[in-house]
């Protein structure tokens, strides 16, 4: 996989967006794919961020300015906080502080669906909620909301934000992961949160004086500012839950004369005078998604009180989680960024998950035996393989983990007692987590000794990373959900299915093994095994991202400036009228139209015949893995059953319709691909049950065939050219947004709106210096830039794999007031290229036929032509009579 750059700026444009079929497959219920707020608040705060904080206090913008506008060193190590996490405090200082959008009323104002309404938002204060991937560094994000709200409450006469923090943890798990940052202060001053004292002429580090309060262990409460560190159990009210053996792991409120010795209770301070503001930070925040919790009792019952005090309530409520859903599906209204799993894993931020194809699964099975790890055997011998494999490869470095979850805590028990037993180096190695249903540990504690037992347990989970940690597998029910935020797991085994009932998520069954180990240089993979019904659950998480729509970023330069290209307002020297070209913008010509797949006849195809290859027993047993986007991980050798065939069609029927961007159909496509596997596919009818006929059907050459094949008919069906076309409106060059780019060779341009002119390779920009030096009929040019801040003018065109691309071509020139070329450079040519200059033919045609007022005309300049006559071109006249093109 290509991994893209997490601290470039994006676009609100270049986000991952469902494609239609994924829309189609949700019945477009667009609040289970996409929050509703969320594009319009990037539009507003791209705006924004583009027109450096207009608006913003002094204090709020010395802290953006700081955290994003300066160069960070930890160490002697370069530091950048990702944009995403940018993206997310961004945001929330847009809407409280520019926007002021406190209320579901002005939130509402932002929705992009039109399925919102007032009663979905329970609170009647001021809520956010930051939808960052597991692994993205939400603890950061969360840090910046606090420290804008500190310094701005401080620094700003009229702030309504405050220096008393109550964050809240959902269990003791969570709550020690924060205690690693928030203990000492640590994380805002070993990290560039804070400025150094006289940045912007204020004492930042010497005014930053906030005491921290741990669960009820409260120290005296300041005015200078409090922080309240917590789990959520000690400040529910009228609670009194059992004292239990899950305290050390998710702790409960007190009883009331459970810390007489301290002579605090947290819950009553956040209810008491002392406290005349508060923000609340809420980690893992997917908790609060029903008002009848105690969860949003308890801060509305706070909030509530603040009201009585002061007239004013909780000041702001911001809530990070990477699932905020409903049981439902549906996506918290209140989300106001989103940085989805998919994008974190495109730039190489956490894990890629990687799993078995579909044959490769039907390898293996489950046993008809009542003993648990004789039913489950292949999945554990397989997990085992594919963990021995990293061990080998990383163990002079970092110690991976394997991960086994099962159904109960005695399944849990056996399979711990397998790896010991049938695995040397797992034997003393493997930690056994009792957890039930909810990740919760299970059993009450009776005794002392019980709980000094589970306090070590707890530690030893939590120490897991660490080089002195004997462990190297962890089996358990669930083992949190949320919390042990461990980075060695590397591979997961999934002995347990999972439905709407468990109201348990993909991303959170995954999210154990998602944080990276190394660096962002290094990628990295999350192994993913287990029973058919766990990775079908673990597959759900296709529908949010595998089809994304992304456009391509790159890596900028390290320690170089990034190229700048924007129109030249600033020189005197340039007619930007003159220099302006005007791009048509064309309603599409090529669409999909879908029609009845009854009409493929699999006798009539003309494909290729592939010979059957003879494999050995070993070879019948390999084991394909694919990462999340299907493409060729590894392969692992494994001894076992052969795969029922019908369920090795069923998954290339339901590929071949993904493909091709189709919802429906299976069952009139599965005969068809069952008898063209059977009778057309191979030089010689094969047998579906043979092993032999399944081994060649996960070879390279049968599934291309296989693919390409029934992708041509389909396309055939429903792709569908409308034969004309009419221009929408124009793109006025002179209007484009600047452009960063990274450090390259670039031209300066007398005869370009643009600054700059930046090519993609040396042969587009030694095209574009004899469009500026030596072609004097050339009066204007400009080179076609995407991305952020980019011309972006496309073409839509049919490949040649038969899906609908988009095209963009290189160069726009211009010769008179009306004359203009569309010129396309080519190095090496391949089946597409050709494809797209005849698409782009017929787009000039088409804006030709459609107005009168200016003529657009193509060129096609291929540079082994253009090495052989460059030298005698004297004009862009002569370039045209060798290089224009009509038809194809």
């Amino acid at each position: 996989m290509k991994f893209s750059d997490p601290f470039k700026i994006l676009s609100p444009h270049e986000r991952w967006a469902p494609t239609q079929s994924q829309m189609d497959a949700f019945q477009n219920a667009y609040e289970k794919l996409l929050p509703p707020l969320v594009y319009k608040i990037r539009l507003a705060v791209a705006k924004w961020r583009d027109e450096n904080y207009a608006g913003a206090s002094d204090t709020t913008k010395s802290l953006l300015n700081f955290w994003f506008n300066q160069e960070h060193l930890i160490g002697q190590t370069k530091f950048s906080f990702f944009f995403s996490q940018r993206e997310a405090i961004e945001s929330i200082v847009y809407l409280y502080e520019i926007a002021n959008a406190k209320d579901k009323y002005e939130l509402m104002k932002f929705d992009s669906s039109g399925r919102i309404s007032t009663g979905m938002f329970d609170e009647n204060w001021t809520r956010y909620v930051v939808k960052m991937a597991t692994g993205a560094g939400k603890t950061k994000v969360m840090g910046l909301t606090l420290v804008w709200s500190y310094f701005h409450k401080l620094y700003e006469a009229d702030s309504t934000l405050s220096k008393d923090f109550l964050v809240i943890a959902p269990n003791i798990i969570v709550l020690n992961r924060l205690r690693k940052d928030f203990d000492g202060l640590k994380m805002f001053f070993d990290e560039p949160f804070i400025p150094d004292n006289g940045f912007d002429d204020k004492d930042w580090k010497n005014d930053f004086q906030l005491t921290l309060h741990i669960q009820d262990d409260l120290k005296p409460i300041t005015e200078s500012g409090n922080i309240f560190l917590t789990n959520i159990h000690r400040v529910f009210f009228n609670e009194e839950p059992e004292q239990s053996f899950e305290t050390t792991f998710l702790g409960v409120k007190p009883k009331p004369d459970a810390d007489t010795s301290k002579g605090l209770d947290l819950g009553k301070i956040l209810r008491s005078d002392k406290i005349k503001n508060l923000v609340v930070l809420n980690d893992e925040a997917h908790h609060i998604h029903d008002s009848s919790l105690a969860w949003f009792k308890s801060i509305e019952d706070i909030n509530n009180k603040l009201k009585l005090k002061t007239g004013n309530g909780i000041s702001l409520q911001a809530d990070y989680t990477a699932t905020p859903r409903h049981n439902n599906g549906a996506i918290f209204v209140q989300t106001i960024c989103d940085y989805p799993l998919v994008e974190a894993i495109k730039h190489n931020v956490v894990k890629s998950p990687v799993l078995p194809d579909e044959a490769s699964r039907q390898k293996i099975q489950e046993k008809d035996s009542n003993d648990f790890v004789e039913r489950y055997r292949d999945y554990i011998h397989l997990g085992y393989l594919e963990w021995e494999q990293q061990y080998e490869e990383l163990k002079n470095h970092k110690t991976p983990i394997l991960f086994i979850m099962t159904m109960n805590t005695k399944e849990a028990d056996q399979a711990a007692a397998f790896l010991e037993a049938n695995y040397p180096k797992m034997k003393n190695s493997v930690l056994t987590i009792h957890t039930n249903t909810s990740g919760e540990i299970k059993e009450s504690a009776s005794s002392k000794k019980d709980k000094e037992e589970l306090e070590q347990l707890r530690k030893a989970a939590d120490d897991i990373d660490k080089d002195h940690s004997p462990y190297k597998a962890v089996v358990s029910v669930l083992m949190l959900r949320e919390g042990w935020d461990v980075r060695n797991v590397t591979t997961i085994v999934g002995l347990r299915p999972y439905g709407a009932d468990s109201k348990i998520l993909p991303e959170q069954t995954i999210g154990r093994g998602l944080r990276k180990m190394f660096s962002l240089d290094i990628p990295e993979k999350l192994v993913i095994v287990g029973t058919p019904k766990f990775l079908e659950f673990v597959e759900e998480l296709k529908t949010e991202g595998v089809e994304f729509q992304y456009s391509p970023m790159g890596k900028g330069a390290k320690g170089k400036s990034p190229v700048i290209v924007e129109v030249d307002k600033e020189n005197p020297d340039k007619d930007l009228d003159k220099l302006d070209i005007p791009i048509p913008q064309l309603s599409p010509r090529i669409y999909r139209e879908f029609k009845n797949l009854e009409l493929i006849d699999v006798s009539e195809f003309k494909n290729e015949k592939v010979a059957l290859k003879k494999f050995s027993s070993d070879e019948l047993k390999e084991i394909v893995f694919n990462d999340i986007e299907g493409n060729l991980s590894h392969k692992t050798v494994f001894k076992d059953t052969v795969p029922d065939y019908r369920n090795v069609i069923g998954f290339f029927t339901a590929s071949i319709l993904k493909d091709s961007r189709l919802v429906s159909g299976f069952n009139i496509l599965y005969p068809k691909v069952e008898s063209f596997i059977k009778y057309h596919l191979f030089t010689n009818e094969v047998d579906l049950s043979d092993p032999q006929t399944l081994r060649n059907l996960s070879e390279v050459k049968p599934k291309e065939v296989l693919r390409t094949t029934f992708k041509k008919a389909i396309d055939e069906l429903t792709v569908t050219d409308k034969g004309t076309a009419e221009v929408k409106n124009y793109i006025s060059l002179k209007l484009t947004k600047p452009k960063v780019a990274e450090n390259q060779p670039f031209l300066v341009s007398k005869k370009s709106v643009f600054n700059k002119i930046i090519g993609d390779n040396p042969f587009e920009l030694e095209v574009a210096s004899f469009l500026e030096s030596r072609f004097s009929d050339v009066i204007a040019y400009a080179k076609n830039t995407m991305g952020e801040g980019g011309i972006n003018f496309k073409i839509e065109y049919q490949a040649q794999d038969g899906n609908i691309r988009e095209y963009y071509p290189d160069f726009f020139v211009k010769t008179g007031p009306n004359t203009f070329y569309i010129l396309e450079t080519k190095g090496r040519e391949d089946l597409d290229d050709l494809l797209k200059i005849k698409r782009l033919v017929t787009w000039c045609k088409d804006v030709n036929n459609a107005q009168s007022e200016y003529t657009y005309t193509p060129v096609y300049v291929k540079q082994e032509k253009w090495d052989e006559v460059k030298q005698n071109l004297k004009s862009f006249q002569d370039l045209i009579e060798i290089f224009k093109v009509s038809e194809l």
